[in-house]
């Protein structure tokens, strides 16, 4: 998927860039294209079970999507501050998803200066946590949030790697994180980790 900033709004898009590679023994990490560039797929946490899964974007899906609110999901992008270590399904800036990991930092660093930085090339990456099929509120229009952690989680050591809807929401109410509706959905499906894995990375 590609963010692509204004100063009006976030728009979400299919792109192609660079991307770090990954084998099928480590955590994955990055974009891949499969199809000539007709479809992205992207690691991402099942939000129920914290289990790895794969999202598929087409290139050539309607942007934004053409759903009523009542047939979306979220889909939530947890932000990680620089100094954070480990694998996280995009990394870096530009990193291994390019066509939207500085637009995403860069809100990061726009709305939480304090934890973030200002420097969106510092900001080590972030994680998907979408809901997973038969979930009872799973649909393929999803809506992006993206999860920042606050100065109180940083006061209390209590930044950790989330992989379920019930761990943001759980930082949320702590007051360790907040919620940032990015104000669009789009569209993509749940597919088997070999399609993932067929894919070239982007670039």
């Amino acid at each position: 998927m590609k963010l692509l900033g204004t100063t009006a709004a976030y728009v979400l898009v299919v792109g192609v860039g660079v991307a770090a590679p990954a084998t099928s023994g480590s955590l994955p990490s990055g974009e891949r294209m499969l199809g000539h560039g007709h479809a992205a797929v992207e690691p991402a946490y099942n939000a129920d079970t914290g289990g790895l899964m794969y999202l598929l974007t087409p290139t050539g899906a309607p942007f934004p999507s053409v759903s009523n609110s009542h047939a979306q999901s979220p889909l939530y992008l947890v932000e990680y501050p620089p100094g954070y270590s480990g694998t996280l399904n995009c990394m870096g800036v530009p990193g291994n998803c390019p066509d939207h990991d500085g637009i995403v930092a860069g809100v990061a660093t726009g709305a939480m200066p304090s934890v973030y930085g200002t420097d969106p090339s510092a900001v080590p990456g972030h994680d998907h946590i979408a809901d997973p099929p038969g979930a009872p509120d799973f649909n393929i229009a999803w809506y992006v949030v993206e999860v920042l952690w606050t100065p109180a989680a940083v006061e209390a050591d209590a930044i950790t790697h989330l992989t379920t809807d019930q761990q943001i929401q759980d930082a949320v109410d702590a007051g360790y994180a907040i919620k940032i509706n990015l104000g669009f959905a789009f569209n993509c499906s749940v597919v088997p980790a070999t399609t993932y894995w067929r894919g070239t990375p982007v670039g």
